[in-house]
């Protein structure tokens, strides 16, 4: 009896391991190939419990999912890709690729282990980026064409990719600069150029400043000696104005003019209140002080 448990125990454990080996799970993310011999026997796609001969064939899976592929590396201390643009321009260039496995088959021929798939899909895809962003310009890459241009990247690398059983669902640059030496030149140019602009600006400024102010000094001359011309013209008809009124004065009372332009001389002359005068006492310019009538003393 007890050999005969033994014996069962051991096909039981032999049952069990063999079961073990013929069953095998595939989840939601995960596509398989069953290898016998090295040769492909079954893709199988469908997730879940599946059956294959023990100990002769092996399962490799293989993902199912979409996929990154980045190319963001450090070269020279820049993150991206170096490219040099139709106009000759250098760029750093940061772009990255989604894809999936279509074709679990093709892919495992070609490619072997999931592990490899990135080696061997970033050169094709660097390839890509270069061939196209090497036909545009500049200003196409950062400004006017960007969406074409990840669309050709697309579409090459997808035509390149079939060959490994692979299709590319999307690619998208992230990140498209000027170097960093080339953008710190650019600025400085600019800077430059900017600072030359600003000398020019002050200069037309200080240049239209002092026309003004020449016109404005010409236009102050002009009118100052239109003005003094004017009051000395006023000047003189009010002076002429003043003769002849003093003359029909003097015509008409030549005593009274007389006697009032010797007060005015008096008040003139006699001004404050230390006021000394020395003068002869017969003098004519005192004959109002010996007689009310001016008349000079004998």
């Amino acid at each position: 009896m007890r050999a005969g448990a033994i014996i069962a125990a051991i096909i039981a454990a032999a049952v069990i391991i063999v079961g073990a080996s013929s069953l095998y799970t595939i989840n939601e993310t995960q596509q398989a190939l069953v290898i016998q011999f090295g040769d492909v026997r079954d893709q199988v796609r469908e997730p879940g419990l599946h059956v294959k001969v023990p100990f002769i064939q092996n399962v490799v899976y293989i993902d199912k999912r979409v996929l990154n592929l980045e190319t963001s590396r450090q070269l020279g201390g820049e993150s991206g890709q170096v490219i040099i643009t139709s106009d000759q321009k250098r760029v750093v260039v940061d772009a990255f690729a989604r894809y999936r496995i279509t074709d679990p088959l093709k892919f495992y021929q070609s490619v072997r282990d999931m592990r490899q798939a990135g080696d061997k899909l970033l050169p094709i895809f660097l390839s890509n980026i270069r061939n196209v962003l090497g036909e545009a310009t500049l200003e196409a890459l950062v400004r006017d064409d960007r969406a074409d241009l990840m669309q050709k990247i697309e579409d090459g690398f997808n035509i390149a990719a079939a060959e490994f059983g692979v299709q590319v669902v999307d690619v998208r640059i992230r990140r498209a600069d000027l170097p960093q030496e080339n953008s710190e030149a650019i600025y400085a140019r600019m800077r430059t150029e900017r600072e030359r602009e600003a000398a020019e600006f002050r200069a037309q400024g200080r240049e239209t400043a002092q026309r003004i102010r020449s016109r404005a000094d010409r236009d102050v001359t002009v009118l100052l000696a239109e003005a003094q011309r004017d009051a000395e013209r006023i000047r003189g008809e009010g002076d002429a104005e003043r003769n002849r009124i003093f003359a029909e004065a003097f015509g008409q009372d030549p005593g009274f003019f007389d006697f009032y332009r010797s007060m005015q001389a008096y008040r003139a002359g006699l001004k404050g209140d230390n006021t000394t005068v020395i003068l002869s006492p017969d003098s004519e310019f005192f004959r109002y002080f010996g007689s009310d009538s001016g008349a000079a003393r004998r």
